[in-house]
């Protein structure tokens, strides 16, 4: 296995929010799916070439009536403490979810059923041509996963400050607002990151970004 190496560092022209960390907060805006395509991972997802790629969910279909979507995940994936991932979480996150769009999604799909745990349908209450617009792609955080247990044991508090996901990173330490560090997931069912770790910093100055671009060369990247 290719072990990761280097350190990038991604100074931001803002502050980091605790809620870009959290897919349930994700609202109508770019900048949290930057920390979500790092820290976690979604059931299908915009990706290079495709803007409903199969990642969590191997494969879905959708009933010829337009009332049910199913879904057969991933097996043997774990989130980044070990746990494992299953419909139960799925179906969780989904109706944890409270960002842009949440009120008409929860209205739009009458019932999840789990089929066992890799496997679950989604129940609409009429045909909603737009549901996987709004539920597969950045237009909601909604497709993304977090893990239940992990949430029901430190409680939103706890996930806020320690944010554990299914993505190519995984959570090191944070100073809340102004720098996040993450290290490689080498786990990560796609495959292990090229870098080691990413630094996010919050540098609202201008002046101070290019500074650092000059010091610390390829390593940096400003986001402005």
């Amino acid at each position: 296995m290719t072990q990761p190496s280097q350190v990038l560092v991604i100074a931001f022209d803002t502050t980091i929010a605790p809620t870009y960390l959290d897919p349930a907060e994700t609202s109508g805006i770019a900048t949290p799916f930057v920390f979500l395509y790092a820290l976690h991972d979604a059931l299908i997802k915009p990706l290079p070439g495709n803007d409903m790629a199969p990642c969590l969910a191997e494969s879905w279909t959708e009933s010829p009536d337009g009332l049910v979507y199913e879904f057969k995940l991933r097996e043997g994936l774990t989130f980044h403490n070990g746990a494992p991932f299953t419909a139960e979480d799925v179906k969780f996150s989904f109706f944890r979810y409270k960002g842009n769009s949440a009120k008409l999604l929860h209205e739009k799909v009458k019932a999840i059923e789990i089929i066992d745990a890799h496997r679950l349908r989604f129940v609409l209450p009429a045909p909603w041509p737009d549901f996987l617009t709004f539920y597969a792609t950045m237009a909601t955080g909604a497709a993304w996963v977090v893990p239940k247990t992990y949430i029901e044991q430190v409680g939103e508090e706890g996930f806020k400050r320690h944010p554990v996901g299914l993505g190519p990173y995984r959570f090191v330490r944070s100073s809340p607002g102004v720098e996040l560090v993450l290290e490689a997931n080498e786990r990560y069912w796609r495959k292990v990151p090229a870098i080691k770790n990413i630094i996010f910093k919050g540098v609202p100055e201008r002046a101070t970004r290019l500074a650092m671009l000059k010091t610390q060369g390829r390593r940096t990247s400003p986001i402005s």
